[in-house]
């Protein structure tokens, strides 16, 4: 059985995009899904956020220009032997207009991503996109089977998602995805103390129903803080609000799509 691609993307920074990537990827590993996490983000949030350095040569970049292979650069993260990563360096930012130049451009990493999807090593990839709808996010959307939507409670965040979702329609209906499904939207930075962030809750509820994961993550200064560390929550501070919410979440997503171990 051929593995479940992720991709997380939103064209907003701040939304807690890869603070979600990583902690998704290391809660799913947690629990026996045998998940890489791959950074296409050239700052490498998401490598540098799991502890790992930047290294020349480690990402997607020379797999995507037709040197090497995707299964070659995989790295295991730590101890763990579920939890694997393709890191992101400063030269995935040259891929951007080097895609546009290829045949067949928005399909380029599904192809370079085909290899993994198909082995029977990993349950899940997770794809971690740079805050903006480039050529990376657009090759992103073309390779997964499900999107995943961080979602900041605030209302200026509800105009990016309206914009999203009209890509995905334009990439099903040109038939460069048919199959890519909204997988869901997570509700992020939510604070329960304010009325504008239940407002925001109950609108996107209202909208798009089950889409909607029961989970919310909340505003939390420990979950700014691991990244720095070099930690996912989970190693950071095990025990707050934001590794309870995180845990409950990647439970969700194994259950909507059977990521069983």
């Amino acid at each position: 059985m051929s593995a479940t691609v992720f991709t997380i993307a939103n064209q907003k920074g701040g939304v807690g995009k890869t603070t979600t990537a990583i902690n998704l990827s290391y809660a799913l590993a947690e629990r026996g899904v045998r998940t890489v996490l791959v950074d296409l983000d050239p700052q490498a949030n998401a490598t540098s956020g799991l502890g790992l350095e930047k290294l020349e040569g480690g990402s997607l970049y020379g797999p995507l220009c037709g040197d090497g292979t995707a299964p070659e650069k995989v790295q295991p993260v730590g101890t763990s032997d579920c939890l694997f990563v393709i890191p992101s360096e400063v030269d995935m930012a040259a891929i951007e207009i080097e895609l546009y130049q290829r045949d067949n451009y928005l399909i380029q990493l599904r192809e370079v991503l085909a290899p993994l999807r198909d082995s029977d090593d990993y349950d899940a990839i997770v794809l971690d996109c740079p805050p903006a709808l480039g050529m990376l996010s657009m090759n992103s959307l073309a390779a997964a089977d499900y999107l995943l939507i961080a979602l900041q409670c605030e209302y200026l965040a509800m105009e990016g998602l309206g914009q999203i979702l009209k890509v995905v329609d334009k990439l099903r209906d040109a038939g460069v995805n048919d199959g890519l499904e909204l997988g869901g939207i997570l509700m992020t930075m939510f604070d329960q103390r304010t009325n504008l962030g239940q407002q925001v809750v109950g609108e996107v509820r209202n909208h798009f129903d089950e889409l909607v994961f029961r989970s919310m993550i909340p505003r939390s200064v420990r979950l700014s803080e691991a990244p720095s560390f070099g930690q996912s929550i989970f190693e950071y501070e095990p025990n707050s609000s934001g590794a309870h919410a995180y845990g409950y979440f990647a439970d969700e997503v194994i259950e909507r799509f059977k990521l069983r171990k």
